[in-house]
């Protein structure tokens, strides 16, 4: 019987049982599976749970499934990565998130997201930002964990914890609605200077594309949301979510009549267009731009602001110019 830390070499070539330890209890089984079969594209480990190969204390399980310790998880024969091999990370991107990095103790770090850099690998992307820490820290690569996630095209201020336990507080803490969250966005159609989104959001499934609308069926969200700075039929929109539903933001500004610029989903195609070539930027003009909390380790206040990057920045350099 091995230990869910039981580390695979080239091919695991039978079934194996890993016993679930006191520091991944809480954790769902298919991040549970991640952390185990590095390596294993996703698609792949959310078949194996799908066709009923993951067996948990020997039923079948979903992958949404919240482990405890002791669980025993069966894992079907599965070739995996090396042990110990990194996956490649070139220079250039190791280099930008050293700079992108807000904040750092012995529990956490907080970067500042590049716009286009995924959170997760999979789906077609070999990298994303926490594999690519993973491959830059390989003594941490065990224990760090994404605390919550940014949409692939979203910048700006993402937490990781380092160390299992330090991840339950925190989430914990994030679920109460003990942590700020605060974006800011360029929008098209905003009048006023506050408003208030509630509006419930259902989150569908087309093949591997995640689709969120405004649905009775759906689960409550509400965002408010507070003018920064008008140019014109565009605005600088700061917004703060409430609640905390997979693109929130981008359905709940949709939904009011002020769609995000660039949000290809979302948005509308010929603001885009105008907006994007006038603005010699086609990125989504969503960005996180602060976190609030009280630090469960140390019981200090922890406020991070993200700098806007230089494309969002010159989007705004331009907008104020006369005649713009």
């Amino acid at each position: 019987m091995s230990d869910s830390r039981t580390s695979a070499g080239a091919a695991v070539p039978s079934v194996t049982y890993h016993r679930v330890q006191d520091d991944r209890a809480g954790q769902r089984l298919d991040n549970f599976l991640m952390a185990l079969l590095k390596g294993v594209p996703k698609s792949r480990i959310y078949r194996i749970i799908r066709d009923g190969q993951v067996r948990v204390n020997g039923k079948r399980a979903k992958q949404v499934l919240r482990l405890e310790a002791g669980d025993e998880v069966r894992v079907p024969p599965i070739r995996v990565a090396e042990e110990g091999a990194p996956a490649p990370v070139g220079a250039g991107l190791a280099e930008r998130l050293s700079r992108s990095r807000l904040f750092e103790d012995e529990w956490l770090y907080v970067y500042n997201k590049p716009a286009g850099l995924a959170v997760h690998g999979g789906s077609g992307i070999s990298l994303g930002l926490i594999e690519t820490l993973r491959a830059l820290h390989p003594e941490q690569r065990a224990s760090l964990e994404l605390v919550h996630r940014l949409d692939r095209d979203t910048s700006g201020a993402i937490m990781v914890a380092r160390h299992r336990g330090f991840l339950r507080r925190v989430q914990r803490q994030m679920k109460d609605g003990g942590i700020e969250k605060r974006y800011w966005l360029l929008c098209h159609g905003f009048t006023g200077t506050r408003k208030t989104i509630e509006a419930p959001l259902l989150k569908l499934a087309h093949g591997n594309e995640r689709v969120v609308k405004v649905s009775r069926e759906g689960k409550p969200s509400r965002t408010e949301f507070r003018l920064i700075e008008r140019f014109g039929e565009l605005a600088l929109v700061e917004a703060e979510l409430i609640t905390g539903r997979t693109h929130q933001i981008r359905v709940h500004a949709q939904y009011g009549g002020f769609p995000l610029l660039g949000d290809n989903k979302y948005g509308r195609d010929d603001i885009n267009q105008q907006w994007g070539a006038r603005l010699g930027s086609n990125r989504l003009f969503l960005h996180a731009r602060l976190l609030a909390l009280r630090h469960p380790e140390t019981g200090q206040p922890l406020k991070v602001e993200a700098p806007l990057d230089e494309p969002f920045e010159a989007a705004l350099e331009q907008l104020r110019r006369p005649g713009a």
